[in-house]
């Protein structure tokens, strides 16, 4: 990115208190740009918050369950007040514990609250900052989806199901808000560790097996920063002939033959 692309950018990132929210809400920061960080945590959103301000970096917290229209609503009307328009959403909310036990013990509650927040909650936003994006010159949508949509682990159903389907919203949405001017992409994260990003109480320090590591192609975990850099791409002019598009990024995983 050029050093001053985000300069006077606004950036909302739903999620984005803690793990690769945080990380991009500090990428984007670093860049220059406003970032708001919406989420349900107001401990986590705090941190964040003074973390980022401490920094010297333009930096705001507001609370927002995203599976809920009035608080998204509200949301959006805070951040039309004080910023009149935005450059991108980034749709990175989402319940991220893919384990519910096996099907014939499913909690169908607890599956609809999964859809709900991860599938509902970013068309919610899309819905409701549409008039804002349309104001940007340049205005973008990224939704963080995960390589489990297109495969699974036992017992993975309400995550898998809502991942997979943020894949196709996001070609929907693409053409939809084509004629809006508003571009609309997705990034498929695998294992992403955010134990240094999440807020001080549920910090922890990661800890790698040579085998974790060596199961990746490229040799390592993944970081947050890695989204974070393939996020300030795609929401730039630079991706501006992008849309609908879903870029994995995994260290190669997906691609790795396994034998059993």
């Amino acid at each position: 990115m050029s050093d001053s692309y985000y300069r006077h950018k606004t950036i909302l990132i739903t999620g984005g208190a803690q793990g690769i929210g945080l990380g991009m809400a500090y990428r984007f920061a670093q860049e220059g740009a406003t970032v708001i960080m919406a989420d349900k945590d107001g401990e986590a959103g705090q941190q964040a918050e003074q973390w980022l301000q401490e920094q010297g970096h333009q930096a705001v917290f507001i609370l927002c369950d995203v599976s809920r229209e009035e608080e998204v609503q509200a949301l959006l009307r805070q951040v039309g007040e004080k910023y009149k328009s935005l450059d991108a959403l980034i749709n990175n909310a989402g319940i991220a514990d893919p384990f519910q036990g096996p099907l014939q013990e499913l909690d169908m509650a607890a599956f609809d609250r999964v859809l709900t927040v991860n599938l509902r909650g970013p068309l919610l936003c899309a819905k409701n900052a549409l008039p804002l994006l349309q104001l940007a010159e340049h205005p973008a949508i990224l939704n963080i989806s995960s390589t489990r949509a297109f495969m699974s682990e036992p017992d993975t159903f309400a995550y898998s199901a809502s991942k997979g389907g943020l894949e196709a919203l996001t070609h929907s949405l693409a053409v939809s808000l084509a004629r809006e001017r508003v571009r609309v992409n997705a990034i498929a994260p695998g294992w992403i560790e955010v134990g240094d990003w999440k807020k001080q109480s549920e910090k922890y320090a990661p800890q790698h097996t040579k085998e974790d590591s060596e199961q990746h192609p490229v040799g390592r975990v993944g970081q947050p920063s890695d989204i974070a850099e393939a996020a300030l791409f795609l929401c730039s002019d630079k991706a501006g002939f992008i849309t609908g598009q879903s870029i994995t990024i995994d260290g190669g995983m997906t691609v790795k033959m396994i034998y059993a």
